[in-house]
């Protein structure tokens, strides 16, 4: 090594160099991190493309028990023939749609076979009083035969409490204890349509097929990985500049870049003279 690189031994630059490593880690797995929200979205937008206009199967050939269900069937168009328990019917709280407070309206489907299937019927805006819609549509009588697209059901909310008829999330295991005869607790459905038809809330729209920015923010992590030490190595140079102003080398590179400064500068002058003139000239016309 050229003595005049010595100081890159001390513990300082030591120093420099394990925040710039740490630096550089932490962008590679931010990085590495929106590269996965990538996958992601890319596997939801591909479940939506392949399950959300297929033509509905029996729920029995895409769950074949009542608790299992694979992420790659989210979406998947289901039918169903049986009748709406309104009585069992339930209001999720806490669900904003385009910034309104509202509920979920759930109703569960005793299908022809006995099992229960949990039906989304949408969405309904809180009510003037804040604490349930004004108006809860009742679900068609007699038998029905539902279209449903199928999700997942969410996790317990620990230590949050609902009114009497009101639940804090789609907890399908909550939920089947409620009820009297074997219910799923994979998978609900998304109402898609039903015959014969009744009203409903506002009911679920076709997700968007979005990747988002996460590639072009994860090429941006990688850069400034790369551009930390491409700074630590600037670094490094002005210091060997600092410490070596007597070398001969180093004078004659830095004689050069001030013959370069000004010959830019002299350059830039004689734009501005030219300028100047010209304008001059224009004035006197």
């Amino acid at each position: 090594m050229n003595t005049g690189w010595r100081f890159l031994a001390s513990s300082r630059w030591g120093g420099y160099l394990a925040v710039t490593v740490i630096f550089a880690l932490v962008c590679v797995l931010l990085g590495f991190w929106q590269l996965a929200r990538r996958a992601g979205a890319v596997a939801e937008n591909t479940r939506v493309a392949a399950n959300y206009d297929a033509a509905p199967r029996p729920i029995d050939d895409v769950l074949a028990d009542l608790d299992s269900f694979d992420a790659d069937d989210t979406w998947s168009t289901v039918s169903l023939t049986g009748r709406y328990l309104s009585d069992e019917q339930l209001l999720v709280r806490n669900r904003p749609l385009g910034g309104q407070p509202g509920f979920e309206l759930l109703v569960p489907f005793r299908l022809d076979d006995g099992d229960v299937v949990i039906v989304d019927r949408g969405w309904l805006p809180t009510g003037q009083l804040q604490d349930t819609p004004d108006v809860v549509p009742d679900a068609p009588r007699g038998e029905v035969t539902v279209v449903a697209r199928l999700k997942a059901g969410e996790p317990t909310l620990d230590g949050r409490k609902a009114a009497e008829g009101e639940i804090p999330s789609i907890d399908l295991t909550m939920i089947a204890k409620r009820m009297d005869a074997p219910t799923y607790t994979g998978a609900y459905g998304a109402l898609a349509s039903e015959s014969p038809s009744a009203e409903t809330g506002t009911l679920a729209v076709r997700p968007p097929e979005d990747e988002g920015p996460h590639l072009s923010y994860a090429f941006q992590w990688f850069v400034f990985a790369l551009l930390g030490f491409v700074g630590l190595g600037y670094a490094a140079r002005q210091e060997f500049r600092l410490q070596n102003v007597d070398d001969p080398d180093e004078k004659e590179r830095a004689a050069d870049r001030e013959r370069r400064r000004r010959a830019k500068a002299k350059s830039d002058n004689d734009i501005e003279d030219e300028l100047v003139e010209r304008a001059a000239r224009t004035h006197q016309r």
